[in-house]
């Protein structure tokens, strides 16, 4: 489990594709510090196995689901990463309950610079549009983030559906220690939703079904 506050910034190091996955080294001084084989590290928000550590540097292997479904696959030597090991049972909870799962990935769409922050506008994949509400927490490359606005743009043609995105403010700190900082429009970043709303979806969805099958025992 994470939380999503970013302990440091690291960088790809080298990939090795294999058939069916690929194969990461990273380098982090900071995350290494304590590695060793079998331990969990989240890499833009991606919880991955530590199979070898040495040097300030960590390697892990990507099977092919997840490099399909995560921008992990377009990572390559010199790639900036966003690092965070596990939190310690008993330690702050310093964002929010991240489990390193994502579920998808957005594309930036802008970004306007204040004084104090950038607001960074995200496409959403619609079947994660429903876990999103304003003022709650959602996970981009590993960073958890207050959402600060919603809305739907409708396509230029006219044609189907709107489609949902959402914004996030980020503040200096997080511009300068993230790779959100660097990311510009068209950049693609992992997204997981708050695991509770999930939670509470499969509950009710669960809950009426229960329901349903006793109405129909009684009749």
């Amino acid at each position: 489990m994470f939380t999503g506050i970013v302990e440091e910034l690291g960088e790809v190091v080298a990939v090795e594709r294999l058939p069916d996955a690929a194969r990461l080294t990273v380098r982090g001084h900071l995350v290494t510090a304590d590695a060793s084989h079998g331990d969990s590290i989240a890499v833009n928000g991606v919880c991955l196995t530590v199979t070898d550590s040495s040097d300030k540097t960590f390697t892990t292997d990507v099977m092919a689901e997840t490099l399909q479904h995560t921008g992990l696959g377009g990572l390559s030597p010199g790639s900036p990463v966003n690092l965070e090991r596990p939190v310690r049972l008993g330690g702050r909870l310093g964002g929010h309950l991240v489990q390193g799962h994502a579920d998808g990935t957005g594309e930036i769409l802008s970004r306007t610079p204040g004084e104090h922050w950038d607001v960074v506008r995200i496409a959403t994949p619609p079947q994660l549009a429903r876990y999103i509400v304003l003022k709650g927490s959602i996970t981009v490359d590993g960073v958890s983030l207050t959402v600060s606005a919603l809305g739907a743009t409708g396509r230029p043609d006219g044609t189907g559906d709107p489609a949902p995105w959402f914004e996030v403010s980020l503040i200096p700190t997080t511009l300068e220690m993230t790779t959100l900082g660097r990311l510009q429009p068209g950049s693609q970043v992992n997204l997981e939703v708050d695991v509770i709303a999930k939670y509470v979806e499969s509950l009710l969805a669960g809950g009426s079904q229960a329901g349903n099958e006793q109405a129909g025992a009684r009749s």
